[in-house]
């Protein structure tokens, strides 16, 4: 029993040595997937199958969460563009010899 539960610890020390150079996006998706998993495999406790609902929790939690990193490199792309409206603030600038100009 002893040598069982130091190989699990071991096994869960390599794992987790496997996450320390992720991006944003692989860290958005596994965190997902963890949330899903949680969440559903409570829920499939209820219903007696655990194991099924951690499965497919993690599928739509990955998902989700990469999705959602997704949306959020788009988002940040759209506004470094130049291409979001401030709501009536001037979007002037100024040219190399420094006069003012409208775009």
């Amino acid at each position: 029993m002893r040598s069982a539960s130091f190989a699990m610890l071991l096994l869960a020390m390599l794992g987790l040595s496997a996450c320390g150079d992720l991006n944003q996006t692989q860290q958005r998706t596994a965190t997902g997937a963890l949330g899903g998993g949680a969440i559903g495999g409570i829920l499939g406790s209820f219903s007696g199958n655990a194991g099924l609902g951690a499965l497919l929790g993690a599928g739509a939690g990955g998902a989700g969460g990469y999705l959602y990193d997704q949306s959020q490199q788009s988002d940040r792309g759209y506004y470094n563009r130049g291409g979001y409206d401030r709501g009536g603030y001037d979007r002037g600038s100024y040219d190399r010899g420094g006069r003012y100009y409208r775009r």
